[in-house]
C-alpha cells in the first residue's frame, strides 16, 4: 500500500517550483507520444470541470485532439443512488457510451490504451465502469479518482491515483483507495480539488513519469479558435434549436463594436458550437438566443480574456433555476457569477473579495464554505431598489451545494446605455479581475459572468533595448522565470 500526502507549505512550494518553470507558446512542441486523456465529471457538472487543465495539458505539449470529456445527466444517477435503487438502468447506457469514446480516441491517437480521470459522483461510475469486466480494465493505462469514492482496491485492477480535497463538508480526512496512489491537495475544496495546478502536476507526473514543464495555462497570440457545447443544465443535454452567436465587444466597457457577429450557428441535437476563430488575450460576448422559444430570455456569457484554443467552453442553461429567482425585475439586472472553483466567504483572509458594482457579495452568509458555492445567483430578488447583499433567496439555498444567492439591485436599463462591473479578487490576495458588460433588464435578458479558476497572466516589464558589449560564449548564462503566476 502506497501513500504520499502533500500537506505542507514546504512540500507544495516545492512542487510549484519543480514543475511551474518557463513556457511561451512558440516554444511548446506537441507530443504525441502520449495515451490519449478522457474526463468524466461530477454531480451537477459538465466537461467545463476539465477546461484548466485541458489547457495545462496542451501547455505542456498535449495534442488538442487527445484529450475528451464525457458527459451525462448526473441528476438521473444521482437520484437512483439516492433512492437506493439500481443504477444499472443509467450506467449501462453511459458504459456502452464510453466503450465509443476509448475506442475513437484510441484509433485516432493510435495508442493502446487511455488516462482516464473522474471527478466526485463520476468516481462511483467509472469505478463501477472499470470493475465491470476485465476488457474494460485493460483499455485504461492510468486512473485518476478526484475527490469522490474511495475503495479497497484499485478499480478494475488499474493503476490508480486518488486526488482528495482537504477543506469543506464534501471532503472529510481519512478518505483512501487501497493500493493507489493517495495524494492530498492542500487548502482545496471539493471542485477546486479537480482543477487545481498542484492536481495537475499530480496526475500529469503520474501519467508521463515526470513534472509538468509548467503548471501554469501558456497563452498563444494571434488566431486561436473557441469552441464547446450549449446545453441544459445540469441534464446536459444540447440546446438544439437555439443560436449561439460571438460578438466582438469593447474590451473595457464589454459592449459590442461590430453590428453584426462574428459567428451564429443554430444549434443540433448535441448542443454543439464553433469552432470560432478569434483573437488571444481578448475578451468576448458569447448569447445563446432562444430561438429554439424566443419567449425565453437571451443569454449573455461574459469570460475573461481567452488565452489559448479551447474546446471546452460549456454555454449552461436552465429555465428552471432561471424561474427559482421569481418573477424578474425591469428595474434591475439578473446574473449568475460562476467559478470552477468554490467561492469562500467566511474563511477570513483567505475570502474571495468579489464585487458587483463595488457591493461586496462573497460573505459568510451568501458563500459559506458550508455551501460549496460555484454560482452566485445575483439580482434584486425582492424588488425594492435596494441592496442587501448579506440577504439570500430561499429558493436557491434550498438546492443543497454549489448554488446561492446575494440580493444586489444593479439598475438596468432599456435599451442597456449603462454598465455592470463586476470584480474578483481570488482569496483575497490574487490581482483584482473586472468583467463589464451592459446593464440588460432582468425581463429580457439573463447574463453569466464566468471567471477563471486560475489567476490571470502577469506580464512581465520589459527592459529598453540597450547596446552591449556581448560576454564570451564560456561565461554567458541564461535564465528562465515563469510564464505568469496563478
Amino acid at each position: 500500500m502506497r501513500f504520499r500526502w502533500i500537506c505542507s507549505a514546504g512540500v507544495v512550494a516545492a512542487l510549484l517550483v519543480m514543475s511551474g518553470s518557463s513556457a511561451s507558446a512558440a516554444t511548446i512542441k506537441v507530443d504525441y507520444n502520449h495515451d490519449p486523456v478522457i474526463f468524466v465529471h461530477g454531480f451537477e457538472g459538465s466537461g467545463a470541470q476539465f477546461e484548466s487543465q485541458a489547457l495545462r495539458l496542451e501547455s505542456n505539449g498535449y495534442p488538442k485532439s487527445y484529450i475528451a470529456v464525457l458527459e451525462y445527466d448526473s441528476l438521473l444517477f444521482a437520484s437512483a443512488l439516492e433512492n437506493g435503487s439500481s443504477t444499472t438502468a443509467q450506467e449501462q447506457p453511459l458504459f456502452a457510451q464510453l466503450d465509443q469514446l476509448i475506442a475513437h480516441m484510441k484509433a485516432i491517437t493510435h495508442r493502446p490504451q487511455v488516462d482516464l480521470l473522474a471527478h466526485s459522483l463520476g468516481t462511483k461510475l467509472m469505478q463501477d465502469y472499470l470493475n465491470s469486466s476485465p476488457a474494460r480494465a485493460a483499455n485504461v493505462a492510468h486512473y485518476v479518482n478526484i475527490d469522490g469514492q474511495t475503495a479497497t482496491s484499485p478499480p478494475g485492477g488499474v493503476r490508480t491515483l486518488a486526488l482528495w480535497a482537504t477543506k469543506g463538508p464534501i471532503s472529510p480526512p481519512g478518505r483512501s483507495i487501497t493500493g493507489a496512489e493517495n495524494v492530498s491537495i492542500p487548502d482545496s475544496t471539493h471542485v477546486q480539488c479537480a482543477t487545481s495546478p498542484l492536481s495537475f502536476a499530480a496526475f500529469y507526473k503520474f501519467f508521463t513519469g515526470k513534472a509538468p514543464k509548467t503548471t501554469q495555462i501558456v497563452p498563444q497570440t494571434g488566431t486561436i479558435t473557441i469552441s464547446g457545447r450549449a446545453l441544459n443544465f445540469p441534464v446536459n443535454s444540447g440546446m438544439v434549436g437555439a443560436t449561439v452567436q460571438v460578438w466582438p465587444i469593447n474590451q473595457t466597457t464589454g459592449r459590442r463594436t461590430s453590428a453584426k457577429p462574428i459567428s451564429s450557428q443554430v444549434l443540433g441535437a448535441s448542443g454543439d458550437w464553433g469552432p470560432v476563430k478569434v483573437t488571444a488575450g481578448l475578451r468576448y460576448e458569447l448569447t445563446l438566443v432562444r430561438t429554439d422559444n424566443p419567449s425565453e430570455p437571451t443569454h449573455h456569457y461574459y469570460y475573461e480574456p481567452f488565452l489559448r484554443s479551447d474546446d471546452l467552453i460549456r454555454l449552461l442553461e436552465s429555465d428552471a433555476l432561471r424561474s427559482a429567482g421569481g418573477p424578474p425585475d425591469p428595474r434591475s439586472v439578473a446574473m449568475v457569477i460562476t467559478r470552477n472553483k468554490e467561492l469562500w466567504g467566511d474563511q477570513g483572509s483567505q475570502s474571495d473579495i468579489l464585487k458587483v458594482n463595488g457591493v461586496s457579495v462573497c460573505n459568510p452568509t451568501t458563500c459559506p464554505i458550508s455551501k460549496e458555492v460555484n454560482a452566485l445567483f445575483v439580482a434584486d430578488f425582492n424588488h425594492d431598489g435596494q441592496s442587501e447583499p448579506t440577504d439570500t433567496w430561499p429558493p436557491y439555498q434550498a438546492l443543497g451545494y454549489f448554488l446561492s444567492s446575494a440580493d444586489v439591485f444593479a439598475p438596468a436599463q432599456s435599451p442597456p446605455t449603462g454598465e455592470v462591473k463586476v470584480s474578483l479578487q481570488d482569496r483575497g490576495t490574487g490581482p483584482v479581475r473586472t468583467i463589464t458588460f451592459p446593464n440588460f433588464p432582468a425581463t429580457t435578458d439573463d447574463v453569466t459572468v464566468q471567471f477563471d479558476d486560475f489567476d490571470p497572466p502577469v506580464v512581465k516589464a520589459s527592459h529598453p533595448t540597450k547596446r552591449r558589449h556581448r560576454a564570451p560564449a564560456r561565461s554567458r548564462r541564461t535564465a528562465t522565470s515563469p510564464a505568469f503566476t496563478g
